[in-house]
């Protein structure tokens, strides 16, 4: 295969809902540009983008596949995304790479939920943006409509580019504005042809609302434009790529990618106004230099995804930021200063894989049997080893279940196949929990995690079950208590002996310790469950020896990692030993150690005991209509509503939601809203529980004790 030049290649993400025929287009794509001789179609499982098993079986996309076409002396790298937010993550990856989204929007229904969501990351990544209105030759097919939509919820730089000629069944031909040429399509055929008379007016207005809008990108434009009325064709490209690259101008396109009518203008848009790598801002490191696309420059690049494939083991996807990439050549990775030998250089489209010699910047590649680089690394020339991009930021986790292997046998081979999924999908987390004692498996839906059961049960031959996870409650004191225990064993021989009194009390930020009993040293910890420990040492007269305090301190933290009334971490209290005893012959540090932890617990028990619950923020972004439901619901999970705003077509809710309350909530939301809502949540703050909550949780952690005796 050609190695391309850096100003040859055009990185593209086709991002958008479900169901807007993102795979059809890259199919489609494809096809003009010569790689595939015949298109296949997501009906008949046979498109280049979704092969795999599951996508075969779902017929839709769950991961992101990296494509290319070579067109008219190009190469477009294309990273065809899926439109479920579940998979979000794989839409992140591509657009950390991507210079261009094709925003694929369907015209029947026009400005959905998905389309939101990923215009949103486009917005954080700074992304250009082309909107492509798929699907003109369905029956309910409303361009204007769709139209209108777009301006209404993404602003005035939203600027037609191409409308077309009939809606629906009587789609047969698209006005470019750019050409000013009408797009005739008949038997499959495709007929370049000047603006009928009727459309006339109505194209030159569009067409000067275009070049007007290009002409703003760009100050010596826009005098060009009010010196001249018009801009030339090199002006108008120039003032549209500088446009797209500032996010000032994002074109609408129309098309039907099932049925090849207008996919190739567009390819030639990308071919001749889209921005080159090279022509891109330049890409942060972390710390803080600058890589700008050449490849005269030191090599690096960036690894944006990974994936397992059969017969070829681990595939590490990355696009090379500067330098170039060759075969066999030595790197290092920038995060964790591992030596890496590239053993190929591969050049991908879904399965089809060509072996190249060498990357230049601004490309998309893989290669395969890295020993210890993975997504989010950097690798690098040892002339500029310590490199790394910026991370992607992958959304945090909306959903958790416990996993657990049905036959117990299969144990450690679910530890290890869990650990590579994690590798495959970061937004898919795997956690140990000490606490809870249970494996949690967390992702962006149900959706997601079940995609993960699939694969573990029928790939792998692992059968699972998910459970709902335990909270990690907390328990605290609301009051002062005093307490003492006496632990006392005579066994034969030495015995143990030591008494212990304290008191216990609240702990607050800046607050004021207790005057009863002097303090003679403070022991302050940040527990890593959260929340605060403070020891005070308030012995006088040796009544116990300095020696002993460590081991009274280590059964507290004991009791504290196993509270009193559930089990849960306990957190945010004072202990002040103000008392006790030892015996000449008999103490020991175990004694003291049992002597503390006993105590504690009874301090605790009489302290004004209250069981915490985490509390989360929680933003619920719904259509208008379904504001209702979803109020009534949040309510229903002791949710306090803290505020609401309105997002173009959507209303969003802010809210504090117990984690307790939110088990499932996105298999809810999307039967309340028929799949168009969305949400996301942040840990905000422990808080206590209502008493009936409280009282529950208490009689089931002592059933449960009950149990286990």
């Amino acid at each position: 295969m050609k190695v391309y030049k850096t100003n040859e290649i055009r990185n593209i993400a086709l991002i958008g809902g479900a169901k807007s025929g993102k795979t059809t287009l890259a199919e489609t794509m494809l096809f003009e540009g010569g790689l595939i001789n015949r298109r296949g179609s997501v009906e008949d499982k046979n498109t280049v983008s979704d092969y795999r098993e599951i996508e075969l079986e779902r017929q839709n996309s769950v991961s992101s596949t990296v494509l290319y076409s070579e067109y008219k002396g190009k190469k477009i790298n294309i990273i065809d995304t899926p439109g479920f937010d579940d998979f979000v993550g794989e839409v992140v990856a591509a657009l950390k790479v991507a210079d261009t989204a094709l925003m694929v929007v369907n015209a029947q229904n026009g400005v959905e939920v998905g389309t939101e969501i990923t215009w949103r990351h486009t917005v954080k990544n700074h992304t250009p943006v082309l909107f492509v209105v798929n699907q003109l030759e369905h029956e309910k097919a409303n361009f204007e409509e769709t139209l209108r939509q777009l301006k209404t919820q993404f602003g005035t730089h939203v600027t037609v580019a191409q409308y077309p000629v009939g809606d629906g069944h009587a789609f047969h031909g698209i006005v470019d504005l750019l050409q000013m040429k009408m797009y005739q399509f008949h038997d499959g055929k495709t007929e370049v042809v000047d603006i009928p008379t009727g459309e006339k007016a109505k194209a030159e207005d569009l067409h000067n609302a275009l070049v007007e809008k290009a002409a703003e990108s760009d100050e010596s434009l826009m005098e060009a434009f009010f010196e001249n009325g018009s801009l030339t064709e090199d002006q108008i490209e120039k003032g549209i790529k500088t446009g797209l690259i500032s996010r000032g101008f994002f074109p609408v396109f129309c098309l039907s990618a099932k049925q090849n009518r207008g996919v190739a203008r567009v390819m030639d848009f990308i071919n001749t106004s889209v921005p080159a790598p090279d022509e891109m801002p330049a890409v942060k490191t972390v710390g803080g230099k600058a890589l700008k696309c050449s490849v005269s420059d030191p090599t690096s690049l960036f690894i944006f995804k990974t994936s397992i494939e059969e017969h070829l083991g681990e595939i590490a996807y990355f696009k090379v930021y500067a330098g170039e990439v060759t075969e066999a050549m030595d790197m290092i990775n920038g995060v964790n200063s591992v030596k890496e030998r590239i053993p190929q250089l591969l050049i991908i489209a879904g399965k089809k894989r060509e072996k190249v010699e060498k990357v230049v910047a601004g490309d998309i590649a893989a290669t395969i049997k890295l020993k210890n680089s993975r997504t989010n690394e950097t690798l690098n020339s040892p002339k500029n080893s310590d490199d790394v991009v910026e991370p992607i930021e992958f959304p945090a986790p909306k959903i958790s279940f416990a996993i657990k292997a049905k036959n117990q046998g299969d144990d450690e081979k679910l530890g290890a196949r869990l650990n590579e999924m994690h590798k495959v999908d970061q937004t898919l987390e795997i956690e140990y929990s000490k606490e809870l004692k249970q494996i949690l498996i967390k992702g962006q839906g149900e959706l997601h995690l079940n995609i993960a059961k699939w694969h573990l049960e029928q790939l792998d031959k692992i059968p699972i079950d998910f459970i709902a996870p335990k909270i990690p409650y907390r328990e605290t004191i609301t009051k002062s208590a005093n307490a003492m225990y006496r632990h006392k064993k005579q066994s034969g021989g030495a015995g143990q002996f030591g008494e212990v009194h304290m008191l216990i009390e609240p702990y607050t930020e800046g607050m004021t310790f207790q005057t009863l009993y002097p303090v003679r040293g403070t022991d302050e910890q940040s527990l890593s469950w959260g929340g605060k420990l403070v020891f005070n040492n308030c012995i006088v007269g040796g009544a116990i020896d300095a020696r002993f305090m460590p081991a009274i301190l280590k059964g507290i933290m004991e009791k504290m990692e196993e509270g009193p009334l559930t089990g849960s971490y306990a957190r945010d209290i004072v202990i002040n030993v103000y008392d006790g005893k030892m015996h000449p012959v008999d103490s020991n540090e175990m004694a003291f150690k049992l002597a503390g932890r006993n105590a504690f617990r009874e301090a605790f028990k009489n302290a004004g005991p209250k069981i915490l619950e985490p509390i989360y923020d929680v933003e619920v972004i719904v259509p208008a209509d379904r504001m209702g439901d979803i109020m009534t619901d949040l309510q229903g999970r002791r949710a306090i509503i803290m505020g609401m705003d309105s997002e173009g077509n959507y209303q969003k809710i802010k809210a504090k939601v117990p984690l307790a309350e939110m088990n499932r909530y996105s298999t809810a939301l999307s039967s309340m809203t028929s799949g168009s809502g969305t949400y996301s949540l942040k840990f905000a703050e422990y808080s206590q529980v209502p008493p009936d909550v409280q009282n529950a949780l208490l009689k089931a952690y002592e059933e449960q004790e009950k149990d286990e005796d």
